[in-house]
């Protein structure tokens, strides 16, 4: 099973990328299109957002890693380009949200989660490149994110603010989250792209600021009790929000590990190892018979969101082959295998390639985008290159 699922995630990392090179690229207006359907019919005039860039250019420059695939490096090249000349704010620094078909700003307010998407590409980038002025812009990113985000009496980081770095009434990247400071994914997000800028410059602050999020982590995000991350907070770490997203807890459960073994912090792996279990355990609620993972339950009302999106699958089948890992129990490689046998039901586009956003309840699909401000390569790619290195 082992070597079968690596040699079938390794072919659909090729399928993924594929597709994106096929049908993602903008040769009118530049860059890449913002919006995708299901049939793979571009939207030319679709905002483009900040996290599909960083998206795209993480994949590309990680997948050329691993393959050594000439046009994947082209790719990631474009993708570089567009993300410094369009994305990056030269007037008050940062990242804006979204900018229009040609390039122009819509969105500015400065999402802390979309920053650290781009600091993770950039280094990512300058992995395969060496490209000084991608490794200085990661740089320059964190130093504002630390600058600006950073709470030093209560520890974290606030998710978002004004394009000016002030106070915002709508700190939300969805209307659906509660509007609160702080929350479980911008803090996932920064943590897994301050571990990636840690690899190409391992500065002692940096790696102090990982530690950090892991304390953070560890004593104010993940419920000791249940397993499951807690997902917002008011600015005291206050919790605000009892939704539960198995997404969330399954990432969490490999990312944190990983980020105190790629910084060296024994002492936190220890208190991690076991803990990533449980939170895969936890995560496990959400896997249906079928394999796949719902999307959010709401315990108060005893609620269970009837959709199975495409980025729980991807998070889900590294949590388990990481749990594998770390247990030797063949469960839970089998667990991956049922989630990725799922994706290939339900998710895979046999025909126009790619996932699907995700499904209902029945295995209808949803009327939703295969390319969007949200729906990148990133979560699925990345689960291919993991499974490959851990397989």
């Amino acid at each position: 099973m082992q070597e079968k699922l690596k040699q079938e995630l390794q072919a659909e990392l090729n399928a993924i990328l594929d597709f994106w090179l096929r049908y993602s690229i903008d040769e009118k207006f530049g860059g890449f299109y913002g919006k995708l359907f299901n049939n793979n019919a571009p939207d030319p005039f679709a905002i483009k957002g900040a996290v599909l860039n960083a998206g795209i250019l993480r994949a590309f420059a990680a997948g050329y890693s691993a393959t050594q695939h000439p046009p994947y490096l082209q790719a990631a090249h474009r993708a570089f380009s567009y993300m410094v000349e369009y994305f990056l704010d030269n007037e008050y620094g940062g990242v804006v949200w979204s900018v229009d078909y040609t390039g122009n700003p819509v969105e500015t307010k400065k999402q802390v989660y979309a920053i650290a998407r781009v600091i993770d590409a950039f280094a990512e980038y300058y992995k395969i490149t060496q490209h000084k002025v991608a490794l200085d812009r990661a740089i320059g990113l964190y130093s504002l994110v630390q600058l600006y985000s950073y709470d030093c009496v209560n520890g974290g980081y606030v998710q978002a603010f004004s394009r000016d770095w002030k106070d915002i009434r709508d700190l939300r990247m969805f209307t659906r989250d509660a509007n609160e400071k702080k929350s479980a994914g911008t803090h996932l997000q920064l943590l897994e792209a301050y571990v990636n800028l840690y690899a190409i410059w391992p500065d002692e602050g940096l790696k102090t600021h990982i530690h950090d999020l892991l304390v953070v982590f560890y004593d104010k995000i993940i419920d000791k009790t249940s397993a499951h991350l807690q997902l917002f907070f008011e600015n005291d770490w206050k919790l605000k929000s009892t939704h539960i997203s198995y997404g969330y807890d399954m990432a969490a459960s490999w990312l944190l590990p990983a980020a105190a073994e790629a910084t060296g912090d024994e002492a936190m792996l220890e208190k991690l190892r076991p803990l990533a279990l449980q939170m895969a355990e936890a995560g496990r609620e959400g896997q249906d018979a079928d394999g796949g993972f719902w999307n959010e339950f709401a315990p108060e009302h005893k609620h269970l969101v009837p959709e199975k999106l495409w980025w729980p699958q991807a998070e889900g089948i590294i949590a388990f082959i990481n749990a594998w890992q770390l247990s030797n129990n063949p469960a839970y490689l089998q667990y991956a295998q049922d989630c990725w046998q799922f994706v290939c039901s339900y998710l895979q586009d046999k025909k126009g390639g790619e996932w699907f956003w995700g499904v209902r309840k029945d295995n209808t699909l949803m009327d939703e985008e295969k390319i969007g401000l949200w729906k990148s390569p990133f979560h699925h790619s990345r689960a291919c290159l993991e499974a490959m290195k851990r397989l």
